[in-house]
């Protein structure tokens, strides 16, 4: 372990993040009564330029309107560059700051962002007399920008708790073909060798391969370094289940702990991919308890269904029963 030791952030289930039109309150109550982990009223992409005062409007509405308690519930505000941000943080937080968990960042570029909203934040909360640091960062990476500079932008606030990969507007950034949100593309294939068989029929086969690997395995390591939740972003075929829960599983593989739903259908599909079984939570279980008898033992590692288990295998076991208890809290 190296000296430098980085606090995690503050642990929530994260698990399916459901967008929900600032312009379009009708849904509010929907997304409250959903199944998601995390809520967040969007103020920026879905908004129309003539719809953004109002959007703002229905959100403070809606933080009010229900009890968001039981479940974790972010905004996500207009960029840095536009004429609506500062509006957003400070009308959002003087009006309902005590309703909100997290406010969600787009287009993060540099670390000097990010400082840019914790300052902002934390003057509305000294003049409104309430806890400093209540308010949670969302980071979305969507830009070459903001990927160039995702180590930094990682560490820039005590408030970060999540990097989230922005796909649409990181393809656009980095001008990559893309065939639709999230998606994968036929022309990034592999081929095997050129073979051909007893009757003289091609052989080669073709591979596809996910583009995204690269941006998603960067926000990663980024996020974890920190103490960060990565989360997976949107996949816009919301049709396409399959295709979803394919995307979903990639991201987990890699170590994401959850994936937007742009769509109420695609919240279960996020919950089942990135929940942790009733056999891997059992395993963990018994991991805990061998670990725990052979520390009284004096021992460091034993064998479990002959595998070895070490204090590495505690962390993952830990954090497998730590989402269990949250899943279960949940309901």
């Amino acid at each position: 372990m190296s000296f430098t030791i980085i606090e995690p952030a503050k642990s929530r289930l994260n698990r399916s993040q459901l967008a929900v039109p600032g312009s379009q309150p009708k849904l509010f109550e929907k997304a409250w009564q959903s199944t998601a982990d995390i809520v967040f009223l969007d103020l920026e992409d879905s908004v129309a330029p003539a719809d953004k005062v109002a959007a703002r409007a229905n959100v403070i509405q809606g933080l009010h309107a229900f009890d968001w308690s039981r479940k974790t519930v972010s905004v996500r505000i207009n960029g840095l560059d536009t004429a609506f941000m500062y509006r957003d943080v400070v009308e959002v937080l003087e009006a309902a700051a005590d309703k909100l968990d997290l406010i969600m960042i787009p287009k993060v570029g540099t670390a000097a962002d990010v400082y840019a909203l914790d300052m902002l934040v934390s003057q509305i909360e000294q003049a409104r007399g309430l806890p400093h640091g209540k308010i949670g960062f969302e980071l979305i990476i969507e830009t070459a920008l903001g990927m160039s500079n995702i180590h930094e932008i990682a560490g820039a606030s005590k408030r970060n708790e999540s990097l989230h990969f922005g796909v649409a507007d990181y393809a656009a950034s980095t001008r990559a073909r893309t065939t639709n949100v999230g998606g994968v593309n036929p022309d990034y294939v592999v081929l095997t060798d050129a073979t051909t068989d007893a009757h003289g029929r091609d052989n080669r086969e073709v591979h596809w391969g996910d583009p995204w690997h690269y941006a998603l395995s960067r926000l990663v390591v980024a996020a974890r370094a920190y103490g960060l939740r990565p989360v997976d972003g949107p996949f816009g075929d919301f049709g396409d289940a399959d295709g979803y829960q394919a995307a979903a599983r990639r991201a987990a593989a890699l170590g994401c702990e959850g994936k937007w739903a742009i769509h109420p259908g695609q919240i279960p599909l996020a919950n089942q991919v990135f929940a942790p079984s009733e056999a891997e939570i059992q395993r963990a279980r018994r991991i805990l308890e061998a670990m725990d008898q052979a520390a009284r033992e004096g021992r460091g590692a034993v064998a479990l269904d002959g595998r070895l288990i070490d204090i590495a295998s505690i962390k993952q076991a830990q954090t497998v029963v730590d989402k269990a208890r949250q899943m279960q809290q949940a309901g």
